[in-house]
């Protein structure tokens, strides 16, 4: 584990600071795997999901507070602003401190609208792709405190990157 991570979220909730509330946002399959393989970290705190309403989404988040976003999302405008609208409507409700995502383009919304609200923007590269940034990445990335990498040679592709390491 990250001491970057985990160090971010034990002095977020510190007696001066508000309660840890974490929005675990992320696409469903490799992406929503990844959120979960960092069980030990988000298991202690106050959390919802938002990910795809796929059928290995809804039994692995069972009895898990989750919303379901809109998909597909890649190039679908029409996703993107309806899941724009729902990341509105969730963050005002839920008032995380931190959104945490791997991606993917749901978590763009979140993440911008996150800042608004005042959040820590934590991404986390995805395992899978080591040669080149994701788009998510890179559209996320200035508005993200913590930019977390698996794999050492991603470190090249963001600035202020850390290496969190593997998480499958």
């Amino acid at each position: 584990m990250s001491t970057t991570l985990g160090d971010e979220l034990d002095h977020g909730g510190s007696p001066s600071r508000a309660p840890i509330r974490l929005a675990l946002v992320g696409s469903s399959g490799g992406h929503l795997a990844q959120l979960l393989a960092l069980r030990s970290l988000w298991e202690r705190w106050d959390r919802f999901w938002v990910t795809f309403p796929t059928p290995d989404a809804i039994s692995q988040l069972q009895g898990e507070r989750v919303y379901w976003c809109h998909h597909p999302t890649n190039r679908n405008a029409k996703n993107l602003v309806r899941n724009t609208f729902l990341a509105r409507s969730v963050l005002a409700h839920e008032r995380p401190t931190h959104v945490i995502s791997t991606g993917a383009a749901v978590a763009v919304p979140f993440f911008y609208l996150g800042r608004l609200h005042g959040t820590t923007n934590i991404y986390i590269e995805v395992i899978d792709r080591i040669a080149s940034a994701t788009l998510t990445g890179r559209l996320v990335q200035p508005l993200t405190q913590h930019m977390l990498v698996q794999w050492p040679e991603q470190l090249d592709l963001y600035k202020s990157a850390h290496l969190l390491g593997p998480l499958l």
